[in-house]
């Protein structure tokens, strides 16, 4: 497949670095990816091991990671990756399981995003895309009720004490649209603001809580009791 031209005046390409330990499924999404606009494949894995001197040295703006590979799986990969220093790459996990626990794991690994493997084209490029652009990514069939019930569970409780005392009004309001899976678009729709003014909320908001990305503040939000399930 050819690669799309692009035009010299725009961004740097979306450096990505796909990481799956079945030959074909790695090479068919590079071969998409790279055919895109705006995207480039830096590199390839099989599986986890040596996952932070491959980071290093292809410096991928974002992983597509496979959450189950032999030797170094893809949660293990994340977690290494993410204590890299510097400014680390964003991690999409994917997967051919859509079970709550696989989600959960994912994002407590730090994932910003999660996408099944039967993901469409078009999903997997936009996945892409989003998750560069600094918001989260849940795939379609992955709902917020999955994290919603599984953060609820007694036995994972363990985050419930995080106070969102530091977070002024506005900033909670824009958590709980946050937590809700609302884009910035929707949440400044919503809100009745400016789209610029939502990022510099969940910015600060992301800087009060000490984390990371917006899949960090749907957890927190779920863990502090400021989002119940089914609201």
């Amino acid at each position: 497949m050819d690669r799309a031209p692009v035009d010299p005046t725009a961004q740097d390409p979306i450096r990505v670095l796909v990481v799956d330990d079945q030959s074909m499924i790695r090479g068919g999404f590079a071969a998409l990816l790279d055919a895109q606009e705006g995207i480039e494949v830096v590199g390839t894995a099989a599986d986890g091991a040596g996952i932070t001197e491959t980071v290093r040295t292809t410096r991928p703006d974002v992983v597509l990671m496979d959450i189950r590979m032999p030797r170094v799986g893809g949660l293990e990969a994340t977690r290494a990756v993410l204590a890299m220093p510097g400014t680390p790459p964003k991690i999409i996990m994917l997967t051919t399981f859509d079970a709550e626990e696989y989600v959960f794991s994912a994002l407590r690994a730090g994932a910003s995003g999660f996408l099944l493997k039967d993901s469409t084209p078009e999903e997997l490029v936009q996945a892409v895309r989003v998750v560069a652009d600094g918001e989260s990514l849940l795939a379609p069939r992955v709902t917020r009720a999955l994290i919603a019930d599984f953060v609820a569970r007694p036995e994972r409780a363990a985050g419930a004490d995080l106070s969102m005392s530091v977070l002024t009004e506005r900033e909670l309001d824009v958590l709980r649209a946050v937590a809700r899976g609302l884009s910035n678009r929707e949440i400044a729709a919503e809100l009745v603001m400016a789209e610029q003014t939502v990022k510099s909320h969940v910015s600060r908001i992301l800087g009060k809580l000490s984390l990371r990305d917006r899949a960090q503040l749907v957890v927190a939000a779920y863990e502090s009791g400021l989002v119940r399930r089914g609201e």
